[in-house]
């Protein structure tokens, strides 16, 4: 019997070394302004694009074939346009803006991977050395960290109103919620849903100010603490949720916050653990599997977990009914479920 031996290719390697450029090419239009100034189905020539951006015909004849190999614009005869996903998601204007969340990469994390073997060597924060996080009040961290995440949590918000039935809930407790941007698109889809954000107290104006701009600061409004601190949580609440918290936790620290939730519920009351999810195997998805060493160069603690990680915790809290919906999302690719027993 002949054996033919798999030929084997270094072109997988070549996609991962050069992974690096697609991010800083994808960066640098969306600096450039250049999906908002072809929004609305404009389209350009190459000298057209140059002007339109701001740059020289060479480095404008670089970059579009770039951005077109992305997927990003699209090309027909000599005129280029955006394609569907960038009209969509990165036009400065539209509600699921997903510029804010790229530049935050880019002017914030980026420099912190640059230092990942030093981080896995000494397993510590390389972006928040001392004990310091991510989300403290300067104006950094409020220009890019919460406009970043408020990117991505409206569209959260907008897959796990698809993806849970929230009309049986009257009260909305979201945990670390940030800017809002869940529980805001929650009660412009939900008839008689209220919601408030639980936040840190620089944080708390931002998500007033993004509740008067959506229209809705009758129903949402914001209250200031720190549940890594507080004794408890507040209480009054049927649903709770944790959206991108407890992967910035430890698991002592996640099962004491989880305990908090199970004791300021309402009898019957739901919590919703919303993540990119390991499988139980620990061995993908490829986005949760990155993101977790994402948190430790960025957090002095935390990690992404497996969705089998969390069932035993709230097991283990004394949540009942527990169950895993699927998002698809970039701040989330599941939904944890559980509820407090009656």
């Amino acid at each position: 019997m002949t054996h033919v031996r798999e030929q084997l290719s270094q072109l997988p390697l070549l996609e991962l070394t050069t992974g690096f450029m697609s991010f800083k090419a994808f960066a640098a239009a969306v600096e450039l302004d250049v999906f908002t100034s072809l929004s609305g189905g404009r389209e350009v020539t190459e000298s057209q694009f140059a002007a339109a951006v701001g740059l020289q015909e060479r480095p404008a004849r670089l970059l579009l074939p770039a951005l077109v190999s992305l997927g990003l614009l699209e090309k027909h005869g000599n005129a280029y346009r955006n394609t569907p996903v960038a009209e969509q998601f990165l036009v400065n204007d539209k509600p699921y803006f997903f510029g804010g969340f790229l530049q935050f990469y880019n002017h914030a994390l980026y420099r912190g991977w640059e230092h990942l073997v030093e981080a896995l060597r000494a397993n510590t924060s390389v972006l928040s050395p001392g004990g310091d996080t991510v989300f403290g009040p300067d104006d950094f961290m409020i220009r890019y960290f919460w406009e970043a995440m408020h990117a991505l949590a409206g569209f959260t918000g907008k897959t796990l109103a698809d993806a849970y039935d929230f009309s049986a809930h009257k009260r909305v407790l979201d945990v670390g919620g940030g800017s809002g941007g869940i529980p805001i698109e929650l009660c412009r889809t939900v008839a008689g849903l209220s919601a408030t954000v639980y936040e840190l107290p620089h944080v708390c104006p931002i998500v007033l100010r993004k509740a008067e701009e959506a229209g809705l600061a009758d129903v949402v409004d914001a209250r200031p603490g720190d549940f890594t601190a507080d004794e408890a949580l507040p209480s009054g609440y049927d649903v709770m949720i944790l959206s991108q918290v407890l992967h910035c936790g430890d698991e002592a620290g996640n099962r004491t916050l989880l305990a908090k939730c199970l004791s300021a519920l309402e009898p019957g009351g739901t919590v919703l653990i919303c993540e990119l999810l390991l499988n139980p195997e620990r061995t993908g998805p490829r986005p949760a599997a990155l993101m977790g060493l994402n948190m430790l160069i960025a957090h002095p603690g935390g990690e992404n977990y497996s969705e089998q990680e969390y069932l035993t915790w709230l097991a283990e809290a004394g949540f009942v009914d527990l169950r895993v919906e699927r998002l698809e999302a970039a701040g989330a690719n599941g939904v944890v479920i559980g509820r407090k027993p009656l």
